[in-house]
């Protein structure tokens, strides 16, 4: 992967007073590493020290669960968890281990108001999640209760889906799903405890039964940890009649090193 976001063709044929406009900002805000600050070449990128140290995933991987192997299973291979316990949701990609700067970048953009890490974030999930995004008809993010909307300002898996769904010029169902009841936070919380903290709390949007219905659908989030929240919400979409639904995250715990 490239820590940078590539060129689209509308800046390649920029206005001569865009152009100034860019050369101004980079003047006032010189590009620098989106995680430690020091300078780098272009903006939404990541200095090589910074880069190196992200555990990307890669194939070989679970093809349901997206658990990293060791080494390569043969094309389909599924994990031991994937068999005994197979998700509600069809699969799941990640982009890298939730440790490191990977953590650290997360929580910069769900606490520190890091809005400008979007969509460096979103460039690399569209990049992990480039076949299924290819095939989907929507995309759609894990929505937050009103009030902690309201506490938080912003939700950061609505921000991230938003840049994929444009960057893939894919419709981003904003309303498709609702959360409509306020939980408890799923920090500290046990893989039981998650589950019942989210049972009931996701409802599909008045009226927006048909933009599921038959659809293949991603569902974006920022980290996957137990999956409770996002089975929560794929259960919903199923129900709804949802023909496929992929989870997209930027991050992934694992319980066991690879």
């Amino acid at each position: 992967m490239d820590g940078r976001i590539a060129q689209s063709p509308g800046r390649l044929r920029a206005s001569p007073l865009v152009t100034l406009a860019t050369i101004v900002r980079d003047l006032v805000y010189p590009p620098s590493c989106a995680h430690c600050g020091i300078r780098v070449l272009g903006h939404g990128a990541l200095c090589p020290e910074c880069w190196t140290s992200i555990r990307f995933i890669e194939r070989p991987f679970c093809e349901i669960l997206g658990t990293p192997f060791p080494f390569d299973h043969g094309t389909g291979a599924l994990s031991p968890e994937a068999i005994a316990d197979p998700p509600v949701f069809d699969r799941l990609r990640s982009v890298a281990i939730h440790d490191g700067i990977v953590r650290e970048l997360v929580h910069s953009l769900k606490y520190r108001d890091r809005l400008d890490l979007a969509p460096v974030i979103a460039r690399w999930m569209v990049r992990a999640g480039a076949a299924e995004l290819a095939a989907c008809d929507a995309v759609l993010a894990v929505p937050l209760h009103r009030t902690r909307l309201f506490g938080r300002k912003f939700n950061q898996s609505a921000e991230l889906a938003r840049h994929i769904a444009r960057s893939i010029d894919r419709p981003f169902l904003a309303s498709a799903v609702l959360r409509v009841k306020r939980t408890a936070r799923q920090v500290g919380l046990s893989a039981n405890a998650r589950a019942d903290n989210v049972r009931g709390a996701f409802a599909i949007g008045s009226g927006r039964e048909t933009d599921v219905f038959g659809r293949r659908l991603v569902l974006v989030d920022d980290v996957f940890t137990t999956g409770a929240t996002v089975s929560a919400v794929a259960r919903v979409l199923k129900r709804a009649g949802a023909a496929d639904v992929t989870v997209l995250t930027f991050a992934r715990a694992l319980s066991d090193p690879i």
